[in-house]
């Protein structure tokens, strides 16, 4: 069980490595790129929906919301990308690394988290 829980991890790293190549390949529908670097974001993020350290529903989010978001954005890329990006990923030995994108997902949850801030004190104050 333990043997066939880590190839299951290794196979959605290396997909979500893949989705984020595929997303920067012009081959891939605009829509299906969008999805796509929404799925690696999150899954890349060390900020998740729900936090690691909350006893079981803590990981929830990483085992159902990325594997779910892969298998959504897979059917939308044309095989032959999504077949050549993971090729690419097995020859791969670093994981990628990107700077402006790191800037987006920081700027996304300040706003998430300065709006629920900003919401709660509506709430509370009124």
């Amino acid at each position: 069980m333990a043997t066939a829980l880590r190839e299951w991890a290794r196979a959605i790293k290396r997909d979500v490595h893949a989705l984020y190549l595929a997303a920067r390949d012009p081959r891939t529908p605009w829509y299906a790129r969008a999805l796509a670097m929404c799925v690696a974001g999150y899954a890349l993020s060390p900020i998740d929906l729900i936090p690691d350290f909350i006893p079981l529903v803590g990981y929830l989010d990483d085992a159902i919301l990325v594997p779910l978001g892969i298998l959504a954005v897979v059917k939308m890329i044309p095989p032959e990308v999504m077949a050549e990006h993971r090729g690419a990923v097995a020859l791969a030995v670093d994981r990628p690394v990107s700077c402006s994108a790191a800037v987006v997902i920081a700027c996304i949850w300040a706003v998430s988290v300065a709006l629920a801030g900003w919401l709660a004190y509506r709430y509370f104050a009124g």
